[in-house]
């Protein structure tokens, strides 16, 4: 009998064998952050759309003023009825109450998902104190699970929720940077896997990048709101900084201790023609107190309230911080469904110029990145969204070393206490 002499063929050396891994990766990561993009592109359009209908065409039509009282109380609680409409009749009832709903979380059924996007498109449009980015997330963690889990069963489902979550945030906020620093946080808790963290960060980063990337060629988002830059920071700028982040972290504190109750009493209405539509007229009776600016997102609110550094009073810019956060407060309470990041962007704003109005030496990119830093903080416990944000609202670079130290009084504040956030029982998540 002939004897085989033939040597057995190389085991493929661990570079090989990781290129085997992560190439195979690349174009399914590509076509989420695309989809992803496309995704919240196509409700911001809607939502913007339509917003100027309700705010602009229509009471122009009635002979009504865009932003008066009455328009802003009759507006809101038409939104509410609108949005109450959907969650109680729609199928799928636009998803779980979103109190309990963070930046992310299990995959939703598929069939959740237009109701979910319908109800978020009438409360951005309709001027509810809500973000898009917890829906948008979740919209799309949803779809992508779901589809991609049917094209490649192989791939664990974990791996298809964190593309459709670094994709989405990477479009929201126009950059992968903003994805991957929520990445290796999460991954920062969970016992270390096959490869390094870039190894790990490798697929959602791609799917990030061509999220950033699309939202970027299609609508060049920023975050810059135009604050004069700080150039040569001192020793006023740290101790500056020092003060107001924890400070906002406190203040931000006062909607996280007190939202168990609003949401209880919210809750106890049951009905959500019930509860949306009283929430909306609470909403209303905000804005006609505290302005325009106190509506929306908070985004473009944000821009044109930097754009007039100076001219605010601090008892105009006082007003504005406590609406708004007891307006993301009812909001957030009462079943709308959005997020609350970029409402918490406006509060910070606001209460860091408070700060520099009352302190006319501290710089303005410092007051404001330094409060946003705070509020985010106390808000939604993500640190690197908190320090990235404050960073990219400055839009200077010397100005991140002195949140990173302003972020450790800050988070000693914070940490251990309740957050805008509530478990499925309606209690505080700490």
């Amino acid at each position: 009998m002939a004897t085989d002499h033939s040597s057995p063929a190389p085991s493929p050396s661990p570079a090989e064998t990781q290129l085997q891994v992560l190439l195979p990766q690349v174009l399914p990561s590509l076509v989420v952050g695309v989809a992803a993009s496309l995704m919240f592109l196509g409700i911001e359009y809607v939502s913007e759309e339509f917003q100027v209908v309700l705010w602009e065409d229509l009471p122009d039509a009635l002979g009504i003023g865009r932003y008066s009282s009455l328009w802003m109380i009759s507006m809101l609680t038409a939104t509410g009825i609108a949005v109450g409409l959907v969650v109680w009749k729609v199928p799928g009832h636009s998803g779980p109450d979103p109190a309990s709903e963070g930046l992310g979380g299990a995959p939703l059924a598929p069939t959740l998902v237009p109701s979910l996007l319908l109800a978020t498109a009438l409360g951005l449009a309709g001027g509810v104190s809500l973000g898009p980015e917890n829906p948008i997330i979740a919209a799309n963690i949803a779809l992508v699970y779901w589809i991609g889990h049917r094209l490649q069963p192989s791939l664990p489902g974990a791996a298809w929720v964190a593309l459709a979550s670094a994709a989405t945030i990477g479009a929201l906020f126009g950059t992968p940077v903003a994805a991957a620093l929520v990445l290796s946080e999460a991954l920062a808790s969970q016992q270390p896997g096959r490869g390094s963290l870039w190894d790990r960060i490798f697929a959602p980063l791609v799917a990030a990048g061509a999220g950033a990337l699309t939202t970027q060629l299609l609508a060049e988002p920023s975050f810059d709101i135009g604050l004069p830059p700080l150039t040569d920071p001192g020793w006023t700028d740290l101790l500056a900084a020092l003060v107001i982040a924890p400070a906002g972290a406190v203040f931000g504190l006062f909607a996280c201790y007190l939202f168990p109750y609003v949401h209880r009493a919210f809750q106890r209405l049951r009905h959500p023609m019930v509860m949306l539509p009283l929430g909306g007229l609470v909403l209303g009776l905000l804005g006609a107190l505290g302005g325009q600016l106190t509506l929306f997102k908070g985004l473009e609110e944000t821009k044109e309230l930097a754009a007039s550094v100076g001219s605010w009073s601090s008892g105009e810019l006082a007003k504005l911080a406590v609406v708004k956060l007891l307006a993301l407060l009812v909001a957030a309470s009462c079943g709308f469904r959005g997020g609350r990041i970029f409402p918490a962007v406006f509060i910070g704003s606001a209460f860091g110029l408070l700060a520099q109005a009352l302190v006319p030496e501290v710089q303005p990119a410092v007051a404001v990145s330094s409060a946003v830093l705070g509020v985010l903080l106390a808000t939604t416990r993500q640190g690197w969204i908190s320090l990235f944000t404050g960073a990219a609202l400055a839009a200077s670079t010397p100005v991140i070393a002195l949140l990173c130290v302003a972020s450790l009084p800050a988070w000693l504040i914070v940490t251990g206490r309740p957050q805008l956030e509530l478990d499925h029982e309606g209690k505080s998540l700490h």
